[in-house]
């Protein structure tokens, strides 16, 4: 009984210890996931958000983005977010994520392709919403602090129905809308040229004044 007993105690204690191994992994496993890849100002940006990111971008593109530019692009988004939240600007209704989820499909050759490359990055359908919420939300932002300053001119309407419309259009054997059919079209493809020029220009300037340190590559060695 004696020997039991000592036996029954050997196989608890390590039992424990193997426990207590499993945990100390799993946190060891959390900590490298979630390291800080950038402090920016008095926020940070997690290691794990650039992995995100990274995922949503392979399935948008078909191919992958160093973390240094995700990286980039997640300062970009943090410095819209707060301006944004600072401006109390509005999240985007279900129904505007549901329309740009539905451009999203359409953006792909089929149903079956759109859910394989979902797949194939990594990502579910809820990942795949959530990442969509918040790049609505950001464009909408920029959409509504650049839009009313844009005039679009005659000439450059010509010249992008010119340039871009017909000759996409002969070079998939179709024939070109005319001009006045495709004025609304190249219209807002201007202004949304135009807002990214602005938002480019307005970046720049607003990081400058940005305490930013990044620590990626520091994390990488």
């Amino acid at each position: 009984m004696e020997r039991v007993g000592k036996i029954r105690r050997v196989a608890k204690w390590m039992l424990l210890l193997t426990l207590t191994t499993a945990m100390v992994a799993h946190v060891s496993a959390q900590e490298v996931i979630d390291r800080i890849a950038a402090r920016v100002d008095t926020d940070i940006i997690l290691l794990s958000d650039v992995r995100a990111l990274a995922r949503y971008q392979s399935f948008l593109d078909d191919k992958a983005k160093s973390d240094s530019e995700i990286l980039e692009l997640l300062i970009d988004q943090w410095i819209v977010r707060n301006e944004a939240k600072a401006a109390l600007f509005p999240q985007p209704a279900d129904e505007d994520v549901q329309r740009s989820l539905e451009r999203l499909k359409r953006s792909f050759s089929s149903p079956e392709e759109f859910e394989a490359r979902m797949k194939q990055a990594g990502l579910t359908n809820e990942e795949v919403l959530r990442m969509l919420r918040s790049q609505t939300y950001l464009t909408n932002y920029l959409d509504s602090r650049f839009r009313a300053s844009i005039q679009v001119d005659e000439k450059d309407i010509d010249e992008f129905y010119k340039a871009r419309v017909i000759p996409r259009a002969e070079g998939r054997g179709q024939t070109p809308p005319t001009l006045e059919a495709a004025r609304g079209f190249i219209q807002e493809a201007l202004v949304q040229r135009a807002i990214n020029v602005q938002a480019d220009k307005w970046l720049k300037e607003s990081r400058a004044r940005l305490r930013v340190e990044k620590l990626l590559d520091q994390n990488q060695k």
